[in-house]
């Protein structure tokens, strides 16, 4: 156990140890309450220059230091990380016995998959969450112990959770690595990558509510002081208010007595509650649930009939009840939609038993609608946005309290009230057992007929036509059970350092951090500023939503104001890193345009992309099971900061031919030999000359230095520098592992592409002839099945153009080339060992197209170019004059034009065409757009 979990223990413990003594940051204080004391009077003296800062949370002085526990967590930006970092970097220090030697690793190539059934992931019910496991394999491949890992995007911290097990040998045991006796971690192989040990986390979130959970995850608390004081707290709670979730037990619509003649009274679980319509027809009122649910068939009709005249209804021909109350919390009179609540499922003993409300319920829920709740509770106006708009429409819900039943607020209000009663660390706790139950014990809660549960609808703030609102002592016990669950996975954790503010302006000095985490808003997927005002509602702070980074409508905020966000959170986790380091960015998004966006992002902040992967949280979303398009496994990016050696060589050389030889010197420098698990090979894309070349120019134009080669000069110059195996470029030092594991390999993995364009139906071809040279024929079928879903913009050439232009096909004249000659004869039994101008070789190989040789295929290239550059001048004459847009085009010709005008710093043309091209291809190209907005800022646009 470490110190600082031995001095919590002590302090929510027994009474009489409640006076340890407690360092940080070099003082000693009498006790942790004493502790906290002094750093939140700290705190509060610089709170006056704290909310100059960007992102700083919306909320009274007196409680954002009420949710605070300064130096470790503040509810607003942390002014101590600088005290923390230098403290962590003399412990650091002091445990190392020798120097450190260079850094160097590779990209974490392997596609994760972890699933989310863990009492860790399970213990709240936050939006979006990466399995702290799958993000440990990450952090033990960039790091060593004692590195210092940022999250700018933490949500619950299940970053800050990873970096600590990191020294939990039966965790890192569980991921299927070994560890040895001294610490050392060896991977599926083998092979020793890392080694057993903490590493420390800073983790900040823009939101209250988020940085409140990653606290309460990452800090450590005596677990059965936990139970206990939630069980007293329940029980008395339950004393108190339990008479309003009782019911008179009914059999058959006789109230049962006991044996001294007393009714047996039920304690409710839920309640079902059902929307009213109006039929259209004859205007009488329509309780849903009797009209459309089969409960013994567990199914809801989408097709019903009015009770009163027999009229055919659904819920888009039957129009809302309405009724009119005064909401004595706010002083006003409001309209709300009709619910009547319609079962009541209850227990007596250990038997379940349901009924209708009968006139003795009714009478209850009257009178807790009269009473006025002795306790504070929420009562904040809902503010205008996307996913607010819902419940205030559906159901009139225009204030934070209105979410909830009158008994379930006032069981909440008062559970809330004796949660701040106790110690602070152990109080903490229990609001967080609060917060996860919060929206199941709210009206979001739904009904199934199937009765196979119906939790709130992720990622929404959705009411739905039939609710059930459960017991809130029940389902408080329950998430506190998962909480005490997850507690019991986390005995040994040292804490993390938690800030809450914009991560466009970190507390942290230049060059200092070792690895960066993020799984960062994407677009439009989740507005979390909206979906956490109910938990921050109870919290007393809220976040500002000003520098929130996503796509949305009520606050202004479109695609590009997204992409500007992103890339300031970007060019400050590229300024903190140190050079050299990883930065992971976890990606969830079906929108190609967001896609690119985040790559664009990364790139405007001078991070280099080196890998693509697979992230499966073996659970979809709502949105991501029900949308045809949508992701279904997140991608995961590894990008890098360049050392300062390739950063200062690309300097030096700018602008000309060398600065291109740098970059991929540099870039190679930092993959891994071979990519595939074992027994297979796997083509690297990033090893291809024409990503290499993207990345190149990605590079220079960021930075606005020259390209000094032409796509096809540059394919003709590669193959010349470098050892080509498989289509792909390594350095001298790494083809010999290449070849080694090639030889090792029984199968040859192509990656699956999928054909939106022509650049990616291009690739497509040139997978399929290195598999095997095909004829046209042989290629025809399958290359109509994958053009189907090519965009609507693109003008694809022909088959035979594509061919003709890219590859090459032997006419049966000379001697067989080698791609065609290899393939044969390892294929064909009759055809080995025959020479390459065998009559019989030369049959079976005549009209074969194949990938050239890199020489050959630079040809090629300059051809292309050539003819790309055509067609973009056509275009360029067909638009001079006219404002009409592009409507059909090819993309390969705008993006040869583009770089042509870049080269000769024609920036006027770029822009002229790229307002000319619809505003979705040019958010869906990354290329175009990166083109474009540069062009722009030369121009002073």
């Amino acid at each position: 156990m470490s110190e600082k979990t031995q001095q919590l223990s002590l302090m929510v413990g027994e009474e009489k140890q409640t006076d340890q003594p407690v360092t940080c940051l070099g003082q000693i204080f009498d006790s942790e309450e004493a502790r906290r004391a002094h750093f939140t009077e700290e705190l509060r003296k610089k709170l006056p220059e704290l909310r100059k800062m960007e992102g700083f949370p919306m909320g009274e002085d007196e409680d954002i230091l009420a949710l605070s526990d300064p130096p470790y967590y503040t509810a607003c930006p942390n002014p101590f990380i600088p005290e923390i970092m230098k403290e962590w970097e003399e412990e650091r220090k002091a445990k190392e016995r020798e120097p450190a030697g260079e850094y160097h690793r590779e990209p974490f190539a392997a596609d994760v998959s972890e699933g989310k059934n863990d009492p860790i992931y399970n213990a709240h019910s936050y939006h979006t969450k990466v399995p702290h496991k799958a993000i440990m394999r990450y952090i033990l491949h960039y790091t060593e112990p004692g590195d210092v890992v940022f999250d700018g995007f933490a949500g619950t911290g299940m970053t800050g959770v990873a970096a600590q097990l990191c020294g939990d040998r039966s965790t890192v045991e569980s991921l299927g690595y070994q560890v040895r006796e001294d610490g050392t971690i060896l991977d599926e192989t083998g092979k020793p990558f890392s080694k057993l040990g903490v590493r420390k986390a800073i983790l900040n979130d823009l939101s209250p509510a988020a940085t409140f959970i990653a606290y309460n995850y990452n800090t450590p608390v005596d677990a059965e002081a936990f139970k206990r004081e939630a069980e007293r707290i329940l029980e008395e709670v339950e004393q108190e208010c339990g008479w309003m979730y009782e019911t008179r037990h009914m059999i058959d619509g006789v109230p049962q007595v006991d044996e001294d003649g007393k009714p047996v009274i039920g304690q409710i679980n839920y309640t079902v509650w059902s929307d009213v319509f109006v039929c259209p027809e004859c205007t009488e009122e329509i309780v849903f649930w009797e009209a459309a649910v089969d409960q013994e068939e567990g199914k809801v009709k989408k097709e019903f009939p009015c009770p009163g005249c027999g009229a055919e209804l659904n819920k888009r021909k039957v129009e809302r009840a309405w009724a009119t109350h005064y909401d004595a919390a706010i002083g006003e009179t409001i309209r709300q939609a009709k619910q009547v609540p319609v079962l009541i499922n209850y227990r007596v003993g250990k038997k379940r038993f349901e009924k209708r409300p009968d006139d003795w319920d009714l009478e209850l829920i009257k009178k807790i609608e009269e009473s006025e709740i002795p306790y504070w509770y929420p009562k904040n106006e809902l503010p205008f946005g996307y996913n607010t708009q819902q419940p205030m429409k559906s159901h009139g819900v225009t204030h934070v309290h209105h979410f909830y039943t009158k008994r379930n607020l006032w069981a909440l209000a008062a559970l809330w009230h004796y949660f701040n009663q106790s110690p602070y660390r152990l109080a903490f706790v229990e609001k967080l057992s609060h917060s996860a139950a919060n929206p199941y014990a709210s009206k979001m809660r739904r009904f199934r007929a199937d009765k196979k549960g119906g939790g709130p609808l992720s990622g929404t703030l959705y009411i739905s036509s039939l609710i059930t609102p459960p017991n809130v002592f029940m389902t408080v016990e329950r998430n506190s059970e998962f909480i005490l669950k997850a507690l019991g996975e986390l005995t040994d954790i040292e804490g993390s350092i938690v800030s809450t503010q914009s991560s466009t302006q970190m507390p942290i000095d230049n060059h200092s951090l070792d690895y960066i985490f993020l799984d960062p808003p994407f677009g439009a997927n989740i507005m979390y500023s909206e979906l956490n005002f109910l938990w921050e509602s109870w919290l007393k702070v809220f976040t500002n939503n000003e520098p929130e980074a996503i796509e949305n409508k009520t606050q202004g905020k479109n695609l590009d104001d997204y992409r500007k966000l992103m890339t300031d959170c970007f060019r400050e986790a590229y300024r903190v890193l140190k050079p050299g380091r990883w930065m992971t960015v976890e990606f969830s998004n079906s929108q190609a345009s967001v896609w690119n966006t985040i790559q664009l992002a990364l790139q405007e902040a001078g991070f280099i992309v080196a890998h693509v992967a697979a992230l499966d949280k073996k659970q979809g979303s709502f949105k991501a099971v029900t949308t045809s398009v949508a992701v279904k496994q997140d991608l995961v990016i590894s990008a890098y900061k360049p050392t300062e050696e390739m950063a200062q060589n690309l300097q030096q050389t700018a602008g000309t031919e060398r600065s291109v030889w740098e970059f991929v010197k540099g870039h190679l420098a930092q993959k891994s030999p071979f990519l595939g698990k074992k027994g297979e090979v796997q083509i690297d894309m990033e090893r291809t000359p024409r990503v290499l070349f993207d990345r190149m120019v990605a590079y220079h134009v960021q930075r606005g230095y020259p390209v000094p080669l032409s796509s096809g000069e540059f394919q003709a110059e590669v193959a010349q520098r470098f050892p080509m195996r498989d289509g792909m470029v390594f350095l001298d030092n790494q083809v010999a592992e290449y070849d080694k594991q090639r030889i090792l390999a029984k199968a040859f993995v192509q990656m699956n592409l999928f054909v939106s364009d022509e650049n990616s139906a291009i690739e497509w071809l040139r997978q399929q002839l290195m598999k095997k040279p095909q004829t046209r024929q042989d290629l025809h079928p399958y290359f109509t099945k994958e053009i189907q879903y090519l965009a609507k913009h693109e003008i694809l050439p022909e088959l035979d153009d594509l061919l003709e232009q890219n590859f090459l096909r032997y006419l049966g004249e000379g001697p067989v080339p080698s791609q065609i000659h290899t393939y044969l004869s390892k294929n064909y039994s009759d055809l080995r060992n025959r020479d390459k101008e065998d009559p019989e070789l030369i049959a079976k190989a005549k009209e074969r197209w194949y990938v050239p040789d890199p020489n050959k295929q630079a040809d090629l290239e300059k051809l292309r170019e050539k003819s790309l550059l055509r067609e973009f001048n056509r275009y360029v004459e067909e638009l001079e004059g006219s404002r009409k847009k592009l409507r059909q085009f090819r993309t390969e010709a705008i993006r040869a034009g583009f770089e042509k005008a870049w080269d000769e710093k024609d920036y006027e043309r770029i822009v002229k065409v790229g307002e000319r091209l619809p505003e979705k291809v040019l958010q869906e190209e990354e290329k175009l757009l990166r083109y474009f907005d540069h062009a722009q800022i030369r121009l002073g646009i």
